[in-house]
C-alpha cells in the first residue's frame, strides 16, 4: 500500500521572478527542480509549514499567501499531495543547506530546467500569470 504524502511548496516572486530550488543527489527525485518547501507536521497548518520548512532549508522568511494548486502524484516512494502556495519574501538571502541550487527563473526561463512532476501543475499556472 502506497503511503500518503502532504507536502507544501513555496512560489516565491521577487522582481517578476520565481525561486525555483534543484534538489541534492542523496535523496529522492535528485537534481530535479521543485518550488522550496517540505512535509506538513502534526498540528501545523500548511501554511505554518511551508514558512518554517523555508526558514530550514533556506534562511529566509516568507508571508505565505493564496494558494497556486493542489496536486496528486504517484511516485514509487508514495503519493504526494503538493499544495503549493505564492510567498512574498520578507528577509534573507536564500541560502544553500539541502538544496543542490537556487535559480530566479523568469516566466519564460521556468521551463528551462527538469522539474519534479508533481511540480509542473504549478509551474503552469505561475508561468500564465507572470
Amino acid at each position: 500500500m502506497s503511503r500518503n504524502i502532504d507536502v507544501v511548496g513555496a512560489v516565491i516572486v521577487r522582481d517578476g521572478r520565481v525561486l525555483a530550488a534543484q534538489r541534492g543527489p542523496g535523496g529522492s527525485l535528485p537534481h530535479l527542480w521543485e518550488f522550496p518547501g517540505g512535509k506538513i507536521e502534526d498540528g501545523e497548518s500548511p501554511q505554518e509549514a511551508l514558512a518554517r520548512e523555508i526558514r530550514e532549508e533556506l534562511r529566509i522568511d516568507v508571508r505565505v499567501g493564496n494558494e497556486v494548486v493542489s496536486t496528486i502524484h504517484e511516485y514509487d516512494f508514495g503519493i504526494v499531495t503538493l499544495t503549493t502556495y505564492v510567498c512574498e519574501l520578507l528577509s534573507g538571502v536564500p541560502q544553500l543547506t539541502e538544496h543542490a541550487a537556487v535559480r530566479w527563473l523568469t516566466g519564460d526561463e521556468l521551463l528551462t530546467v527538469a522539474w519534479a512532476p508533481a511540480d509542473l501543475p504549478a509551474v503552469e499556472r505561475v508561468r500564465a500569470a507572470l
